[in-house]
């Protein structure tokens, strides 16, 4: 049962931690925990503020990015069902044996199985500058339900510090349980949490859990931006209503508004820059009619302004990452899956300058496999590279010995 009342300080202390990750901008996270992930049987990744993902197909740059994806859909309540678009549970779970010995990599013995040691689980996590977050999921208790195979949350955890410990633990959720810390003890908060919904998104009351609400606040404002329509239908060709867009769509549909917001209260100068850089003596304008906004770029040599509808592809989806990464209110996290896609190799160099910028506001994740871009994102002093590798059919970073992986600890059920 709830207390009657929570000492204010818990409250005090981590209100007074959200104010501060107001003025320090965007907290970064440091680490991420995957386990029993598609092709990931176990991986921690450092992280820093620009992180370039690398690796030839089949390495497991897809895995990590859906990973990524799975983590933020915890928070809007949609882990398990993000789950079933996968294919379900056992579907994306590590295929291969529970444990790889050293004489398998070694190939003195054939890659084999053995009886499980452990119950069926994928688990995931970040750990941050202020708050880390973990989950995991298996699979239920049988029974004559229908939705017997549907995976369930059995343990979540929001913890402080580079890992989890026991005196860093803040928020735990067992079961259908949750309780909070509340100085030296715990107070229950939810009994009957539904093993399909994430603590994140149920309705706790933030007075209880004030740590709960600030990390789900902060993974709610994850951007993703992958593979933006240009075909001759795609919404950015067309106009569109007008209204302040200070955050670009994932679909691009508000791309006219978020230029024109970008002007009025972002950063125009910028704005400018990235057009001259990628076309020398072109100009952006936005034609407002009918209370819509349409894209126009005036073109060197041409006597008339192109309008969005007769750009090529390549001038488009330049113009869609130049919105998204000039964005005037910057995310905690901003996730680039392969931006290169269908550009120019000479906007490349133009594209990671972008980037690069993007990353002294917020934290940004890229995915890549072009050289130009990933030769001049590596040229800036905090890129850091996870250049992936396979093994086994297990992915691995290229370099990443054990005692360079954070420290990490997955909690018993």
């Amino acid at each position: 049962m709830k207390s009657a009342s929570k000492p204010d300080t818990l409250s005090t202390k981590f209100y007074n931690s959200y104010a501060a990750s107001a003025h320090l901008a965007n907290p970064m996270l440091t680490a991420l925990a995957i386990a029993n992930y598609r092709s990931i049987r176990q991986l921690t990744l450092p992280l820093g503020r620009l992180n370039l993902v690398v690796g030839p197909n089949g390495s497991g740059k897809s895995s990590l990015y859906r990973a990524l994806r799975l983590l933020a859909a915890s928070a809007q309540g949609g882990i398990v069902t993000a789950l079933a678009r996968e294919g379900g549970l056992q579907s994306t779970l590590w295929a291969g044996p529970e444990q790889v010995s050293g004489r398998m990599r070694r190939g003195e013995v054939a890659v084999q199985g053995g009886p499980r040691q452990e119950r069926v689980h994928l688990r995931m996590g970040f750990a941050g500058e202020e708050f880390g977050y973990l989950v995991d999921l298996g699979l239920p208790t049988p029974s004559a339900s229908l939705f017997a195979h549907d995976p369930e949350i059995k343990r979540e955890c929001i913890f402080n510090g580079p890992f989890l410990r026991p005196a860093s633990l803040l928020v735990d959720r067992k079961g259908p349980m949750v309780r909070v810390r509340a100085g030296r003890s715990w107070e229950v908060v939810q009994q009957h949490l539904a093993p399909f919904d994430s603590m994140l998104a149920h309705g706790i009351d933030p007075r209880h859990a004030p740590e709960l609400f600030v990390l789900r606040e902060q993974v709610r404002a994850w951007r993703f931006y992958d593979h933006f329509r240009t075909d001759g239908d795609a919404p950015p060709r067309h106009p569109q209503i007008a209204t302040r867009t200070p955050a670009l769509s994932h679909d691009g549909h508000d791309l006219a508004a978020a230029l024109a917001t970008i002007r009025e209260v972002g950063d125009s100068q910028a704005l400018e820059s990235a057009i001259a850089d990628a076309f020398p003596g072109s100009e952006l304008a936005i034609a407002v009619e009918g209370g819509r906004f349409s894209l126009q770029l005036q073109q060197h040599g041409l006597l008339r302004p192109l309008t969005a509808g007769e750009l090529s592809d390549g001038t488009l989806r330049y113009l869609l990452w130049v919105a998204a990464l000039l964005t005037p209110r910057p995310p905690p996290l901003m996730v680039l899956n392969e931006p290169e896609t269908s550009l120019h190799p000479d906007l490349l160099p133009a594209l990671a300058r972008l980037i690069i910028n993007a990353a002294e506001r917020t934290q940004v994740w890229v995915v890549s496999h072009a050289g130009r871009l990933i030769n001049t994102l590596e040229g800036a002093a905090d890129c850091h590279t996870l250049r992936l590798e396979k093994e086994l059919g297990e992915t691995r970073i290229d370099g990443l010995g054990m005692l360079d992986e954070p420290p990490w600890h997955w909690p018993e059920r």
